[in-house]
């Protein structure tokens, strides 16, 4: 049994997925912070009534919405965590990390119930980041959390992609000891081919069925690239190989799926010969409902949905962490 009511601050919430399966999950945002003004309005235009703050997370002074102290959770998205390779640390690294401590720096100020941050899993696993890993523990265990960690595969979660996440839940003393992680939903992991073979078909191309049997395993993960960076395209080469292997041409997305004329050369030595993922599709292999309106031009529209946390995932951890507080609740009326 669920508390009613329950809270949220997202922080870095970007296109809003993990927001979307918080709010699944029983929490309702008190305010979203976002610096991205396409982000914001992606936002705005999906729920009408949640509170969108475009502001900057290392500005942001809490002390200015007082409405926002002791919120249930605080929820944060921050920017990807990157090892520093050969000791060339770029400044979106610098950001990413000052972004990560922002987040637990606001901790000390809201003092939430319970703290959520989503990032890649070398935050939680690899040797290179061990003094980020014990700031957080040190920072947040010193205002009496009790901090978890692991990495979580969307694709145990329903989501038709291999995409390895870190988490870090911390809890007030009371409440750390209930929470467990959730499990995996146990059913298979949908396919490229099963989740986009019908969009595949919407312009009558003779070979979507063809395609989508071809299409026979997740995706790889999806990755938004940085605002510094290119354009929109499926990764570097490593990933654009991997999805030439499910029959997708992954140097740049299309803007409309194949038509009837287009040919399906699945042995093509020319990637270019394969069809392209639109954005919409990427965000179905996101697992965004199909309702979920992007705004923006093509290159800020994918880089909303490839740095986004998969709904499903949110919601299965926001629900442990739901159930943690309920828990908590019910032992101590």
């Amino acid at each position: 049994m669920r508390q009613p009511h329950l809270t949220s601050l997202e922080l870095c919430a970007g296109a809003g997925g993990q927001a979307l399966g918080l709010e699944r999950a029983g929490f309702t945002p008190l305010a979203l912070i976002e610096n991205d003004r396409d982000a914001c309005a992606t936002l705005r235009t999906n729920r009408e009534q949640w509170n969108v703050l475009q502001e900057d997370l290392l500005t942001f002074d809490p002390d200015e919405h007082p409405h926002l102290y002791d919120v249930d959770l605080v929820a944060a998205g921050p920017p990807r965590v990157k090892p520093v390779a050969d000791g060339k640390e770029r400044p979106q690294d610098r950001e990413a990390r000052a972004l990560l401590e922002a987040t637990v720096y606001l901790a000390h100020a809201v003092q939430p119930r319970a703290l959520l941050i989503e990032n890649v899993a070398d935050l939680v696993e690899s040797p290179k980041l061990t003094d980020l890993r014990k700031f957080v523990h040190e920072e947040l265990e010193h205002l009496g959390y009790g901090v978890h960690s692991k990495v979580l595969d969307a694709a145990d979660f329903g989501v038709p992609q291999e995409r390895r996440q870190g988490f870090f839940v911390a809890l007030r003393g009371p409440y750390a000891d209930r929470f467990r992680w959730p499990e995996a939903v146990g059913s298979p992991t949908p396919t490229v081919g099963e989740m986009l073979g019908a969009s595949m078909a919407e312009r009558g191309w003779p070979h979507a069925a063809a395609w989508a049997k071809h299409a026979n395993r997740p995706a790889p993960t999806i990755v938004g690239g940085s605002k510094g960076r290119g354009g929109a395209d499926l990764g570097q080469k490593g990933s654009k190989a991997a999805w030439a292997r499910l029959g997708v041409n992954g140097e740049s997305l299309g803007d409309a799926v194949p038509a009837e004329d287009f040919p399906w050369l699945p042995d093509a030595e020319n990637r270019k010969l394969l069809p392209k993922l639109t954005i919409p599709q990427v965000a179905a292999l996101q697992a965004f409902p199909a309702d979920w309106t992007l705004e923006g031009l093509k290159t800020s529209r994918f880089r909303q949905v490839g740095h986004a946390s998969p709904p499903p995932v949110a919601e299965a951890v926001g629900r442990a962490i739901a159930d943690a507080l309920a828990l908590q609740a019910e032992a101590h009326p």
